[in-house]
């Protein structure tokens, strides 16, 4: 894993939660901005599980890879269905389901950070 992405990708999922939590409480609907930053997040994802996936077929990396694969995978799933669930739903809740998701990448990326470098 590349340390310095994995940070970027953290606090760019920490903004999109809060300017998802923001426009909830404005009462707004889900706007292309969000749904723009959220496919910038997905591809930041993307080239993060490219790394991964290419040190794990050279042999590097930890020691418990199901558990690494489980969280690529479930970071790399939940931006797009937030995507779709947000924007198809058209009230104030649609924006809150994207800062759930907004909230929940930090902490998965966080975690595949800590099993990469063996700290389990």
């Amino acid at each position: 894993m590349i340390g310095p992405l994995a940070t970027g990708l953290i606090l760019l999922s920490l903004a999109i939660g809060l300017f998802a939590l923001l426009s909830t409480a404005r009462n707004k609907t889900v706007g292309n901005m969000l749904l723009i930053a959220l496919g910038v997040l997905e591809l930041g994802l993307l080239v993060q599980a490219g790394f991964v996936i290419a040190a794990l077929v050279r042999g590097e990396g930890p020691q418990d890879t199901a558990t690494l694969i489980g969280y690529l995978g479930g970071t790399l799933a939940i931006p797009p269905v937030a995507a779709f669930w947000g924007a198809g739903e058209r009230s104030r809740w649609g924006p809150a389901v994207i800062a759930v998701a907004g909230f929940a990448i930090p902490g998965m990326v966080g975690r595949m950070l800590q099993i990469w470098q063996g700290l389990v």
